[in-house]
């Protein structure tokens, strides 16, 4: 049986695939020939991870199409109870790039607190000759220990998040609509663990109370921080989106950076993509990464092989 990862699949998945009988293609196949492919291949299992869609066109045109696969959590990009209604298996992989997103976050966050998104900017151009400049421009960091970190969403890169936050002494706070608490446990490199208990709040009282806010929700609607939000949140604060683009109005983020509402924002997902607003790309209080929350080679390999056990349980 043949299965298409057009948006790409680790080795190790491939490995476990083989294994287990199925033909893994990995040809990028354009959008608008996906279906043609589809059926002229017999292609049983579609996996795809943002940059491929699976709508309701290319589900009644597949007739032979057995399963949905997205790599990742997110499967705002595949139509899926569309897809079940009509008997296909939608798969996805939410807790393989749990890990790799939340160390994102405080990449974008010790960046920021550092000046290093905008000294990474500034050192080729000034570097030879303002660099005592610099040195001044960009000696005003602060230490994230013993701050507190606000985690909106507190599933499972939540929980990820909370865990490295615990870990480097930050005080950790949470909202989430669907749980009151949650046991996060903190692992040591030696086996040993510490387990911390957070109990969530209300989304108003953690913008309130948080120095840096991190995102973890899926795409909605309606904004879930736009300038109502902004203003909930202290002076100086500073707000991470590593989760969907559309979750923040990003037109109220860029004035809350220019009126000094916040110190800075780090943004891994944006509303426009892959053509990102330019005035957002432009702006020197944002820390900017091409939507690459799960793309380390670890989480890969955990996505590529827990999709090959899903597949071949469901059609073994």
């Amino acid at each position: 049986m043949n299965i298409l990862a057009n948006d790409g699949i680790s080795q190790s998945g491939v490995d476990a695939l083989t294994a287990n009988g199925f033909n893994v293609i990995t040809t990028n196949v354009a959008q608008e020939q996906l279906v043609a492919y589809i059926n002229d291949n017999d292609i049983v299992a579609l996996l795809v991870r943002s940059a491929t869609t699976a709508r309701k066109d290319l589900i009644d045109a597949c007739p032979n199409l057995k399963i949905i696969g997205r790599g990742g959590v997110g499967m705002d990009n595949i139509d899926v109870d569309y897809a079940r209604e009509k008997g296909l298996h939608v798969i996805n992989t939410p807790a393989a790039s749990s890990a790799s997103v939340a160390e994102l976050v405080f990449a974008h966050l010790y960046g920021g607190v550092r000046f290093l998104h905008d000294s990474n900017r500034n050192m080729p151009l000034e570097g030879e000759s303002n660099f005592k400049g610099l040195k001044k421009a960009y000696a005003k960091g602060v230490e994230l220990r013993g701050k507190t970190l606000g985690i909106i969403g507190f599933g499972r890169i939540g929980q990820e998040a909370a865990k490295i936050g615990l870990g480097i002494g930050m005080n950790v706070i949470a909202a989430d609509k669907f749980m009151d608490s949650a046991t996060v446990k903190v692992a040591l490199f030696n086996g040993q663990s510490i387990d911390v208990e957070v109990k969530t709040q209300s989304m108003e009282s953690v913008l309130a109370e948080a120095d840096y806010v991190t995102l973890h929700v899926p795409a909605q609607k309606e904004y879930v921080i736009g300038e109502a939000q902004f203003n909930q949140m202290k002076d100086g604060a500073v707000i991470v989106n590593a989760a969907r683009g559309g979750v923040i109005d990003e037109v109220a983020l860029l004035n809350a950076l220019d009126s000094g509402k916040l110190a800075f924002a780090g943004l891994d997902t944006f509303e426009d993509e892959p053509k990102p607003a330019i005035k957002v790309l432009m702006h020197p209080k944002v820390s900017l990464t091409p939507h690459i929350g799960a793309a380390t080679g670890e989480a890969q390999d955990r996505i590529g092989v827990e999709l090959a056990e899903q597949i071949s349980a469901i059609l073994a």
